[in-house]
Parts: C-alpha cells; structure tokens; sequence
C-alpha cells in the first residue's frame, strides 16, 4: 500500500478559459453571435425570397401589360379589317348596280306605257328583286322639297302655288345603296314666283272653298 503523504495536495495546471470550452460550445456562441447580428424575426434567406418574389411580380406586372396592349391593337385590327370589309363590298355593289341603272330605266319606262307584259315583265321583276337584295334603294317623289344632295335639277319653272323650291316631275328616279347616293333624282323643280306672297294663294282658295260650301259668292 501507498502511504499518502499528509499536508500536501496534488495541483493541477492552470488552463485559459478559451482553451475550456468544448468545440460544441464555440459553434454555439457563433449561432447566437449571427443571430444576434440579423434583424428581428428575419433572416438573411427571407430577405433574399422576398427581393426575388419582388422581380417576379415587377416582370409579371409588365407581361400582363405587355398582353393588354396586344389585345388592344388585336381588336383595333379586326374592327378595321371588318370595316374595311364591308366598304369594299359596298363599293362592288355599288360598281355593279351602276351598270344596271339604264336597263332598270328601261324597265321602269315598259311598265309606265304598259308595255311590261309575259316573260319580259317577270325576268324585269326578277332584275328588280336581285338589285333590291343588294341594296339598291329607289328615291324621288313629286312634291317633295328639293334637295341639292340628293336632286338634280334638270328643269326650272316658277309657280304661285309653290313656297319653297320643289320637285314638281320625276325625271329619273335616284338610287342609294345605304347612305351611298349613286344616282341623284333627276328633276324638274318650280319655285315661288317673284313678288307673289305666300300667304295669298292659300287665302285664295281657302275662299273658293268657302263660297263653294255656301253655295256661290252672296250677290248683292
């Protein structure tokens, strides 16, 4: 056996405080350093995902307006190749239907002398029909005001019963293919005459009429 020796205690060498800690203990102090370092409730990984969904948004705001100005000039196209479409299509008509003017003349002259009988009066209906589904309207009535527009003025007389110029005989009748005149009415027109007072003629025969009920003027 070993005798120990009273009055003396084995001494263990001094070692620094930095030498004591364990490696576990050095990675721990250095999270909480990082940690320490970064703001509140967020890291560094969350600033960067919220910078990148940031450009996702920006690049997405700008395709979307990038689509919306395609779209616009799209429909813009459409409605102009439309409108385009229909122009040349009026315009075919139009060509067409002016060729057939002087033979709708004709036809128009056979049935005013009675002459529109058998089968030259049904393939005259049947021209008549077709120019129609195209569009092909007929215009000018007697009586009606004159219009330099629509009339042309082929005859010119002066009337006393007239108060503004009017078409008084229907030359040629005018045709339109929608707002599009192709022909104007070919008319005579009369205006009032010189001097005359327009009030007098309607007083005029509104006394004739009076002395026609009564019965003749009173005699004295």
């Amino acid at each position: 056996m070993t005798e120990e020796t009273p009055g003396f205690e084995e001494k263990k060498p001094d070692v620094p405080a930095e030498a004591a800690q364990t490696p576990d203990d050095a990675a721990q102090a250095e999270s909480a350093d990082t940690a320490g370092s970064a703001p509140a409730g967020e890291t560094s990984q969350d600033v960067a995902a919220t910078a990148q969904l940031d450009q996702v948004r920006t690049a997405l705001n700008e395709r979307t307006a990038d689509l919306q100005r395609l779209q616009a000039e799209y429909q813009n196209y459409r409605r102009r190749v439309e409108r385009d479409r229909v122009s040349v299509k009026e315009i075919a008509a139009a060509n067409l239907l002016t060729e057939l003017l002087p033979v709708l003349d004709d036809i128009g002259r056979a049935r005013e002398h009675g002459e529109l009988l058998g089968g030259f009066k049904s393939v005259a209906e049947s021209l008549e029909t077709v120019a129609a589904k195209l569009g092909l309207q007929q215009f000018g009535k007697e009586g009606e005001p004159f219009d330099p527009t629509i009339h042309e003025a082929l005859m010119h007389s002066y009337a006393p019963d007239v108060t503004e110029t009017t078409c008084v005989a229907i030359l040629q009748p005018g045709y339109r293919i929608g707002e599009r005149t192709i022909r104007p009415a070919r008319v005579a027109v009369a205006e009032p005459q010189p001097g005359a007072q327009p009030g007098k003629a309607a007083s005029e025969d509104d006394a004739k009429a009076s002395d026609e009920e009564s019965g003749g003027p009173d005699e004295g």
